[in-house]
């Protein structure tokens, strides 16, 4: 799909997807001929002539879980959150992928297209149904659900381990060569880089469930690149600009870069460390920005990965280390890195924790910190991005079934995307599947439901099994 454009259908589109939601919440509530859905249709219909007329046509599509209009992906703001996730459904449920607007709309045409809309799912074929239905209408057309292929869903999860494990290389790479005092290729930092940016605003459950696949021997190097996912994503959801993404991405993955300088066997003692070791281990920061300035000239990235690697460790409430006497606001990428680095560090195996802590204790800590150690609005962007059930998570149903975690659902933080990985006795599934959470009987009850969380560990579960 091509990037979303600056003109005034980028800016409209989600405005147009959310009016569509309204109206069809609207009239599954009052009568199609109310006066609050003839109003909401007018709305709509002003709103999309002016788009017609700028475009000569209008198309919204949904292809997997996202809108697009004109072929543009429509991104949406946390306010519109809920009637994007209902419309969702509603496509969904007729089979109805792709609406149409070929001219300019008159009200009527709109009525028209509720009417049809609304009666579609009590038809034993609700597309077929609704397409029929709209033959009349000549400014109308609508296209089935777009089937994603399994080859095409393959070569996705073959492009995000990919990408994931280049990563995880370059990283192994940078501090080898920084430790045998040679150059470090910035330009394939960047590139990897932009690889994981593009990744993650078209897959972000894929490449955020590598990061809850977590490899003991390799922590230093899987850790940087987790954390540089961690932050862009946490950094879309923010909003920053993908120039923004790429420079976060960018200093994340050099956050720990002072490492480099810390003895092996001080690095990797898999026990405590002695009083000597650790103020060893804590001027890490420092050798950061001279690891970062080393690399290349100065310019804006270098001299933010710098301040990011200095600031890391530094608390909210400017405790932790290094100590500083007089210091302004932590810079905003210091503040997500520091989230992104914490709870990574905590839900990995490292030599002297073998056993990581599950990722809803990990958040509960956290929240625990947050206010002193960490930011709390970043704190409730990131809670919302990774949701109550990290992805990775092991969770146990109302059925008695066992579920691994595959995707967050911001409009149901408490439903996410899950696969259910044994029968209700325990025995390991030969053929994982698929179970929505929202999904409801014919009494209004949800037909699954998450009872509680547990320690992934003691159940010896392989996550890479079922996320990869």
């Amino acid at each position: 799909m091509a990037p979303e454009k600056d003109g005034q259908i980028g800016v409209a589109a989600k405005d147009v997807v959310n009016q569509l939601a309204v109206i069809i919440r609207t009239a599954q509530i009052h009568n199609p001929t109310n006066v609050a859905v003839l109003s909401s249709i007018e709305k709509f219909v002003s709103m999309l002539n002016r788009l017609i007329w700028e475009a000569g046509s209008v198309e919204l599509e949904l292809v997997g879980d996202y809108f697009y209009l004109n072929e543009d992906r429509v991104r949406f703001s946390v306010e519109y959150l809920l009637n994007f996730d209902f419309l969702q459904r509603e496509f969904k449920g007729r089979s109805l992928g792709r609406v149409h607007f070929l001219c300019g709309l008159k009200p009527e045409d709109m009525q028209h297209f509720v009417a049809a809309f609304l009666a579609a799912p009590h038809r034993p074929d609700p597309f077929e149904s609704l397409s029929h239905a709209l033959e009349p209408v000549k400014c109308i057309e609508v296209g089935g659900l777009r089937r994603i292929a399994e080859e095409a869903e393959h070569d996705i999860r073959r492009t995000v381990k990919r990408t994931y494990f280049n990563a995880v290389s370059f990283s192994k790479g940078v501090m080898k060569k920084l430790r045998a005092g040679e150059k470090v290729n910035i330009r394939r930092a960047k590139r990897i880089v932009e690889s994981m940016v593009d990744l993650l605003l078209q897959q972000e459950d894929l490449l955020l469930g590598m990061t809850a696949i977590k490899n003991y021997d390799d922590y230093t190097f899987h850790h940087s690149v987790n954390v540089s996912i961690l932050s862009i994503a946490l950094g879309q959801r923010l909003g920053l600009s993908k120039r923004a993404l790429m420079e976060l991405g960018m200093v994340a993955l050099f956050h720990d870069i002072g490492k480099t300088e810390i003895p092996p066997e001080v690095l990797n003692k898999p026990s405590n460390f002695t009083d000597e070791e650790w103020r060893i281990v804590r001027r890490h920061p420092f050798w950061g920005v001279k690891a970062v300035f080393k690399m290349k000239g100065v310019d804006a990235t270098t001299i933010r990965a710098a301040i990011v690697a200095y600031e890391h460790h530094i608390h909210h409430d400017k405790t932790g280390y290094p100590r500083v006497r007089r210091l302004s606001d932590l810079d905003l990428f210091s503040r997500i890195v520091s989230i992104a680095d914490q709870y990574d560090g905590m839900t990995s195996s490292r030599v002297y924790a073998r056993v990581p802590m599950s990722p809803d204790r990990a958040l509960s800590l956290m929240m625990k910190r947050t206010g002193s150690q960490l930011d709390p609005l970043l704190m409730k962007f990131f809670i919302n991005m990774v949701g109550f059930y990290p992805v990775g998570s092991l969770v146990v149903l109302d059925s008695k079934e066992l579920a691994v975690v595959c995707g967050t659902n911001p409009a149901h933080p408490l439903r996410p995307k899950v696969l259910i990985i044994t029968d209700p006795r325990g025995n390991k599934l030969q053929e994982p599947r698929m179970a929505d959470l929202t999904l409801k009987n014919p009494q209004g009850e949800y037909s699954l439901s998450i009872v509680k969380s547990l320690d992934i560990t003691r159940y010896r579960v392989n996550l890479a099994e079922y996320l990869l």
